[in-house]
């Protein structure tokens, strides 16, 4: 609360009052200067005593002292009495005459009425109240008014003295599935598992594995298909004591085994099915990575009933449509068991498929499952869960048999046991966001890491930190290097690295389809090297021919985008090379697991700019990445290539003029 002195233009007949005031100011003055002479009198006993102890020297300051604080004191007497005596013919405020302060003569000091004490709701009395304040007011030693003595108020309040500090960082506070993951060997080298020693797996199964040259699981296989079989211990169609079964999750690095490992355990559960429906559906990202994990299946369910559906648009939706359903006289006749699909392909077979039912689906596989997140834009899980479930109000004679959507476990919910849904999600770089994981709806779920994954721990920065080993893991038998190099420089490095060190399969992945193409000109331009190009300029039946022969070493040099570096299994690679050094850690990770897969060696070759260098290497030691070896290329190793090299940019622009036209025709 604001206090104001409202004052209005007295008139002469106001004298009296005037000179009321001008008393009033005087007594003021008188009891200011009595309560000075008083603690002056206070003082005194004990300065003397004080010059005593002190000597001579002591007293002579004493002295000095008194002498100047009477001088003060009779000088500002004399001052006020001079502005008493003329009161009548005062000046006005700053304010101007009526001024809110108009009535305070200049002689005094002037301020505004204050409150008794911070804190306090009593206010001080106008006029009153400032002299009773001003009276207890201690008068500094120095003869300085109260106001004027050095010192903040007792009751002020001090503003700085903090210390910079970083702030401390957030823990992410992770359910307990995702900090407590089961802990698996990452190498495909150490603690391998002979296939007599998971007694689970189907003696037919054991032949066919022994039989593709395989005598011992992977650790990531050993660890999945006993927990995956022992889900379905009491047969597919109800789970273990009729409850329904935890979803698996499974991060570990490209090329240990993810595919096998969920694969073996499928054909097994399914193996002793009485009627051909739809038990198991696989997402993947890519046609290529689809069509490989369809020949996986073909291997493992060759000579039994079991059917394997591809259906990833390389055929028409009518030829699709003649592996998954057939019409009969009483209705539709399911073809498959395992359909294996990309998620466009998949809706549409569920829209425009007559026949085509998911409801009787066992497993739902999502492989390169962070990818798969990502493209949750398109909707597909949502459909493809939509078509799982019976629509609510349905009634049937087999209601009471047919499977709702997960809920509560309670006495109501497990008298009638149903076929669960349970889904797998494989991933070398599974994302631990929890608000993208609940996307998928996944219930009571286990996950199975790499050994050196433990990130429970982790500070909330590091999405792409880890504790001391990183958050993403490579094969043990992959070496990094890192090659310095100008933009002009770029295309020589990689035709001297094909050419000058002997490497017979080279993939080189580019950022852009545009960089893919211009360096597949060059390059063929340049001659001395078998060079293709995977890319979306072609199609499915071109790119599968081209992945032939690159496996065959009919093509030395395959430049790709990162179509080529989600889970295609190129077997052979010996070099990757990243020409436009990737973005994102989880990028590198999958196009360098392009190499030194099911425990064999290779190199990784990243060329850098000089802008590039310290974001590119800082990335990846945070993300865990072994320290990177430098691999310079003098330009005396680069010398005699560079007369080819002019020549081959000159045909190179010559054809780039040339597509332009034709596209423009």
């Amino acid at each position: 609360m604001a206090l104001f002195h409202v004052a209005r233009y007295p008139g002469p007949e106001a004298a009296g009052a005037e000179a009321g005031a001008d008393g009033r100011a005087r007594a003021l003055l008188e009891r200011l200067q009595c309560r000075a002479r008083e603690r002056q009198r206070q003082k005194q006993p004990r300065q003397q005593e004080a010059a005593q102890s002190a000597g001579p020297a002591g007293k002579r300051r004493a002295a000095a002292a008194q002498t100047a604080e009477a001088r003060g004191r009779r000088g500002a007497g004399e001052q006020a009495a001079e502005s008493g005596r003329r009161g009548h013919g005062r000046r006005w405020g700053p304010t101007g005459r009526g001024g809110p302060w108009s009535r305070v003569p200049v002689g005094l000091t002037r301020r505004p009425p204050r409150f008794c004490r911070a804190g306090s709701s009593e206010e001080a009395p106008e006029e009153s109240g400032v002299g009773a304040e001003a009276a207890e007011q201690p008068e500094a030693p120095d003869g300085r008014p109260p106001e004027e003595a050095s010192g903040p108020p007792a009751h002020a309040l001090l503003l700085g003295g903090f210390r910079r500090s970083r702030a401390p960082k957030v823990q992410p506070f992770l359910p307990a599935w995702l900090a407590e993951p089961s802990c698996v060997e990452k190498s495909v080298t150490k603690d391998l598992v002979p296939i007599e020693d998971v007694p689970e797996v189907h003696p037919d199964l054991q032949k066919k594995l022994r039989a593709h040259g395989i005598s011992s699981y992977f650790p990531v296989q050993a660890a999945v298909i006993p927990a995956l079989l022992e889900s379905m211990a009491n047969g597919f169609l109800v789970g273990r004591g009729g409850y329904q079964p935890s979803d698996l999750c499974v991060s570990a690095p490209t090329g240990s085994g993810k595919t096998l490992a969920f694969v073996i355990p499928l054909v097994q559960a399914l193996l002793h099915r009485a009627m051909c429906q739809v038990r198991a559906l696989v997402v993947l990202p890519t046609k290529e990575l689809a069509q490989q994990v369809s020949k996986v299946f073909n291997v493992y369910t060759d000579a039994t009933p079991l059917r394997v559906a591809l259906v990833t648009g390389q055929k028409t939706l009518a030829k699709e449509q003649e592996t998954l359903v057939q019409r009969t006289v009483d209705g539709f006749r399911c073809l498959a068991d395992i359909v294996v699909a990309t998620p466009g392909r998949l809706v549409d077979h569920i829209d425009q498929t007559p026949g085509f039912s998911l409801q009787q689906l066992r497993f739902l596989v999502i492989d390169e499952a962070d990818r798969m997140i990502d493209s949750m834009h398109q909707s597909w899980l949502p459909r493809v869960m939509a078509a799982a479930f019976p629509r609510e109000g349905t009634k049937s004679l087999f209601s009471l048999l047919q499977r709702r959507q997960p809920q509560a476990i309670t006495a109501a919910s497990t008298c009638c046991p149903q076929m669960p849904l349970q889904k797998l999600l494989f991933s070398a770089t599974l994302t631990q966001n929890p608000e993208k994981l609940q996307q998928l709806g996944l219930h009571q779920p286990r996950l199975f890491s790499t050994g050196l994954a433990q990130r429970g721990s982790r500070d909330a920065d590091a999405e792409a930190d880890g504790e001391s080993a990183g958050k993403y893991t490579f094969p043990a038998g992959l070496t990094h290097h890192y090659v310095p190099c100008s933009l002009r420089s770029k295309p020589l490095v990689v035709l001297h690295l094909v050419l000058e060190m002997n490497f017979s399969r080279v993939l080189c992945f580019t950022n852009s389809r545009e960089n893919s193409h211009r360096l597949f000109l060059l390059a063929q331009a340049f001659g001395g090297v078998s060079v293709a190009e995977f890319s979306s300029r072609y199609g499915p039946g071109q790119r599968k021919m081209i992945l032939k022969q690159f496996e065959q070493g009919k093509i030395q040099l395959l430049i790709s985008t990162d179509a080529m570096a989600r889970g295609i299994d190129v077997q052979g690679v010996q070099l990757v090379v990243n020409y436009d050094a990737p973005q994102y850690l989880r990028t590198y990770v999958h196009r360098v697991g392009r190499t030194a897969r099911a425990g064999k060696t290779g190199q990784a070759f990243t060329l850098l700019l000089k802008v590039q260098e310290r974001r590119f290497l800082r990335m990846l030691a945070e993300g865990g990445v072994p320290e990177l070896e430098r691999h310079d290329t003098p330009s005396k190793l680069l010398q005699p290539l560079v007369p080819r090299y002019e020549a081959a940019l000159s045909q190179l622009e010559r054809a780039v003029k040339e597509e332009r036209k034709q596209k423009a025709a």
